[in-house]
């Protein structure tokens, strides 16, 4: 039943990783249009569905943890990989409290979201900075924190590959 069910994880996590894919492609030809929207569409569907991965294989309780092991033993995943930590995604996720623990701790007016390319902005700036997109090299930026998609989606694909002949794909 063990495999039965392994199969079925496998099949969800290949179904995430071209989710990530197709946003990826969307991320990438948002760039000729200057289509901001489809910048944050894209950027938040390869966010949860790289934590949908990650969620998978580094389940949340206790109950599953074997489940975890099991999958990332049979798909050569290391610990290290940088899916298994989703703080970052968790910005993304709960901005709401971000918004609310920005302002119990910062007395100041100023409140940048949604920067386009704050790497190459006025670093005066930088810590006012919520969430930022640096077009150049595919980095997410959340208060200071950065975050490589690149990585992310490197990440997916090893995994996707190592998913190949464990279940049936699907285009």
């Amino acid at each position: 039943m063990k495999e039965f069910k392994d199969s079925i994880f496998f099949g969800e996590i290949l179904l995430q990783t071209k989710i990530a894919f197709r946003a990826n492609e969307r991320l990438d030809a948002s760039q000729d249009t200057f289509d901001n929207l489809e910048v944050w569409c894209s950027v938040q569907s390869i966010l949860v569905s790289a934590a949908n991965v990650s969620k998978i294989l580094w389940p949340t309780t206790k109950k599953h943890q074997k489940r975890g092991d099991r999958l990332r033993e049979i798909l050569k995943v290391e610990e290290s990989n940088p899916l298994s930590n989703r703080e970052f995604r968790n910005h993304f996720e709960h901005y709401d409290s971000r918004i609310e623990e920005w302002f119990d701790n910062c007395s100041g007016g100023v409140y940048v979201d949604l920067a386009m390319n704050p790497s190459l902005r006025d670093e005066s700036l930088e810590k006012f900075y919520h969430r930022g997109y640096n077009l150049f090299n595919k980095t997410l930026i959340f208060r200071n924190e950065l975050l490589d998609l690149n990585e992310i989606l490197n990440a997916l694909a090893a995994i996707q590959n190592n998913c190949k002949g464990l279940v049936l794909d699907f285009p």
